[in-house]
């Protein structure tokens, strides 16, 4: 099967969004609970070094975005990545990384919806976290089924709201650190309780791992360019400006709240941004930034949901899920596949109504051992899509990613460094034992059906060829 005919395959979908619709969607997906809530989390891990933990997981998401635009902007496909995958390497790497990043991205959803009930108890103490649960999905599914471009006009405009709020946050951070209008806090607390480095570097390495969680989901945009206006320019313009923006916001921010909330109190199920506000003393700030973290939440899980949609439809149409799941409703959404993929809604759900309270770490520690493989399959794939495009004599495409092999060696050995890292903390240690028992179900089912259903698939591509 010729690369071409991978991408053919995928047609049917509407090229609705622009790109200013793809920068928010991908912020979107990145911005949610990574920041708001699990950014507790990473700081109890490293203190006020998490900072220099966010850099580092900046540098690998930037390599990572810069292979996998590269291969947009030559393929755009709703597959991506997974496409990507069954191109240059083989269609039992098509098959691992775009049934594993289902996998994940559908329990992150679960983890989003999870955190978004956690969110409603500022409100609304006494109600069971379940019902607002249920609420959350079927609005995320009825949003999800319309339009591709219905769901980029809510996204767009949900992703405005935090993106908003973050600028909001870091202006009023900075008149607060300052004493810009009031009397300065400071940057003492940096210092304070142990030092800058009350965890030491092992503790920075650490928050390494918890921080690039807040960095998955930017490569959404490759998955949307199957759906862009004009992915040949959108893509790339999209991926860097989103980059960036992450970057700014999440540095800014982490740094704003470690001056303003001492790192040991930056934790717990109140989110760090909502504590910073309530030592401010802004009326009713602490409320309204609530507000902003829910929808950042449902921004997140409505992002990872198109994500997992598109991710199902590209695997049922290469014949490795069942075909009914590759069609498409009037509006052009794979409304199928989307209902499929509400299983980690559901998983979530489950274990928020039997007590389980650590429900979203649980779920995220699952989640993040198959993104990042997925990660680590995105750069290694770009290596033989580059020694392709040499073999073959190809023109240079206008976005290229630089410093090649270097950087993507670099972003390889640090990205299978942060996995090798998880079976050494009680928490991610779960993740790696669900991570090798998944890729070892995901071989075993390769062989008992996806080699034959892709040999099946490439047979008919060449009958219609044939009779074309």
């Amino acid at each position: 099967m010729t690369k071409s005919d991978i991408v053919a395959r995928e047609k049917g979908l509407l090229r609705d969004l622009s790109q200013g619709q793809l920068t928010m969607i991908a912020l979107g997906s990145a911005i949610g609970t990574g920041l708001f809530l699990g950014s507790g989390f990473a700081v109890s891990l490293a203190g006020p070094a998490v900072i220099l933990s966010y850099v580092v997981a900046a540098i690998v998401a930037l390599i990572m975005m810069g292979c996998l635009s590269e291969m947009a902007v030559a393929h755009p496909a709703a597959g991506s990545f997974g496409a990507y995958a069954e191109m240059y390497i083989g269609p039992f790497a098509g098959w691992s990384v775009r049934y594993t990043y289902w996998a994940c991205q559908v329990i992150a959803v679960g983890g989003e919806v999870v955190a978004a009930a956690i969110y409603m108890q500022y409100w609304f103490p006494n109600t069971p976290s379940w019902i607002w649960m249920v609420a959350f999905a079927a609005l995320m599914v009825y949003i999800n089924a319309s339009s591709v471009s219905n769901f980029g006009t809510f996204e767009y405009w949900f992703s405005m709201i935090k993106v908003s709020a973050i600028v909001f946050f870091i202006i009023t951070g900075v008149a607060v650190v300052f004493g810009i209008g009031t009397e300065p806090i400071g940057v003492a607390n940096l210092t304070k309780e142990g030092g800058f480095f009350p965890k030491g570097l092992s503790g920075v390495w650490m928050g390494v791992v918890m921080a690039i969680f807040s960095f998955i989901g930017v490569e959404v945009v490759a998955v949307t360019s199957g759906e862009a206006k004009h992915p040949e320019v959108a893509i790339p313009k999209a991926m860097r400006t989103m980059v960036l923006r992450l970057i700014i916001f999440y540095l800014f921010s982490l740094t704003i709240m470690l001056c303003v909330v001492p790192w040991t109190q930056a934790g717990g199920k109140v989110s760090p941004f909502v504590q910073v506000f309530s030592a401010v003393g802004i009326p009713y700030a602490a409320g309204i930034m609530n507000f902003v973290v829910l929808t950042a939440a449902l921004s997140s899980m409505n992002a990872n949901l198109y994500l997992t949609s598109r991710m199902m439809f590209s695997l049922a149409r290469g014949n490795y899920a069942p075909r009914v799941l590759g069609k498409l409703s009037k509006r052009g959404t794979p409304v199928n596949a989307l209902l499929a993929s509400t299983g980690g809604i559901a998983l979530a759900v489950l274990l928020q109504t039997l007590g389980n309270e650590s429900a979203y770490l649980y779920t995220f520690g699952i989640a993040l051992f198959g993104a990042l493989f997925v990660w680590s399959m995105i750069i290694v794939t770009f290596f033989r899509f580059r020694a392709s495009r040499i073999r073959e004599g190809a023109k240079p495409l206008p976005t290229r990613m630089p410093l090649h092999p270097v950087l993507p060696g670099i972003g390889l050995v640090l990205l299978v460094s942060i996995m090798v890292t998880f079976y050494f903390h009680e928490f991610f240690r779960v993740g790696v034992y669900s991570g090798i028992g998944w890729l070892i179900l995901m071989y075993i089912s390769y062989l008992a059906f996806g080699r034959r259903n892709y040999a099946a698939t490439d047979k008919q591509v060449l009958i219609d060829t044939n009779n074309a």
